[in-house]
């Protein structure tokens, strides 16, 4: 009778919410466009969650972030903060790193095990992260209350700063970042995060963008450009190994998409009015709730991870909305005030 709520997917014979994909694929555009992630640590358990047997939610998101990472580098690029010398750089370990995570990803599959494989290092992942987004803003907030401010305020995590120390030619200058380091930097660090990005079904922005700005010295904001321009090189060669291995339901795909190309301008705009740590404070939140609804999923409460990781990423919409209606009222407000 109401069938007309569900979307019947050819390839991997399942039947889909297909609303729950329009929302899936305009949450992931807003907030993607905002944190600059293909935001596919919420799209792999979303269709994991929705019913997508866990290999195709892999392939299906990874199909799904290099429509939309297109999008918002544009948008970022028009802003100025695509470093693209910086991410052309870091595409050579990117790549190599994603086969070797999608050939285990295939593997598990073979063996049976891949579900509870994937969802418990994505929560290994997303604690980790959490801990490190919070224990910089402490930091941070720890050392402006002690006056120690620096060039670019007050900073929590600098590992970067030992890192630069490592002088392995070629040395490379990047000017819209604003630094010079070994060009083996992010190469390492691109590999690594491509590792995961294949293993785990995610752009790799989840782990790039704090990546970026913790161990490779990026500003936030040129962090979240340069890391989008990234996810989109590296979505499209996902797709393609995906696609060959037959793991990317097409349908899926143009549904989600339609909500990112709305999504992702938004998300994109609002990052011109929040830089810095509210950023990555929201980016914490988010990644925490999404790590606790896919230990619910773990254990069957299948209900409660839908309403929650749902719920959540709406509230985060909500605040970026709001963050750019209000940035952009203020700055109308400034012009018409300085015009009279």
């Amino acid at each position: 009778m109401l069938e007309w709520y569900t979307m019947y997917m050819p390839i991997s014979g399942v039947d889909i919410f297909w609303p729950g994909l329009v929302l899936i694929g305009f949450s992931v555009g807003c907030i993607g466009g905002f944190f600059g992630m293909g935001g596919a640590w919420m799209v792999t358990p979303g269709l994991n969650i929705l019913g997508f047997p866990m290999a195709f939610a892999i392939g299906t998101d990874i199909a799904h972030i290099a429509g939309k990472s297109m999008i918002s580098t544009f948008r970022h690029s028009k802003f100025g903060n695509v470093d693209y010398k910086l991410g052309c750089i870091m595409i050579i370990g990117t790549v190599i790193g994603i086969e070797i995570g999608a050939q285990v990803v295939m593997w598990l599959e073979r063996l049976g095990t891949i579900g509870p494989v994937v969802r418990w290092v994505y929560v290994g992942l997303l604690a980790l992260i959490c801990i490190m987004v919070f224990y910089d803003y402490y930091k941070a907030n720890k050392k402006k209350k002690a006056g120690d401010v620096g060039e670019h305020g007050a900073e929590g995590i600098t590992w970067y700063k030992t890192l630069h120390r490592i002088k392995i030619p070629p040395m490379v200058h990047f000017k819209t970042a604003g630094f010079t380091c070994s060009a083996w930097l992010p190469i390492m660090v691109s590999f690594l995060t491509g590792i995961l990005a294949g293993f785990l079904g995610i752009g790799g922005g989840l782990i790039r963008m704090p990546a970026l700005v913790y161990l490779i010295g990026c500003p936030t904001h040129i962090a979240v450009g340069t890391d989008l321009f990234e996810v989109m090189i590296s979505g499209l060669y996902g797709t393609f190994t995906y696609g060959a291995k037959g793991r990317i339901e097409i349908y899926a795909v143009f549904v989600m998409l339609m909500g990112a190309a709305i999504g992702a301008q938004i998300g994109t705009v609002a990052t011109k009015y929040a830089k810095g740590y509210g950023i990555r404070i929201a980016f914490g939140l988010a990644v925490l709730a999404c790590m606790v609804s896919i230990i619910l999923k773990q254990y069957g409460f299948n209900t409660s991870a839908t309403v929650l990781i749902l719920g959540a990423v709406g509230s985060i919409c909500v605040y970026i909305c709001w963050i750019m209606f209000s940035g952009a009222a203020k700055e109308l407000r400034e012009k018409k005030a300085a015009s009279h």
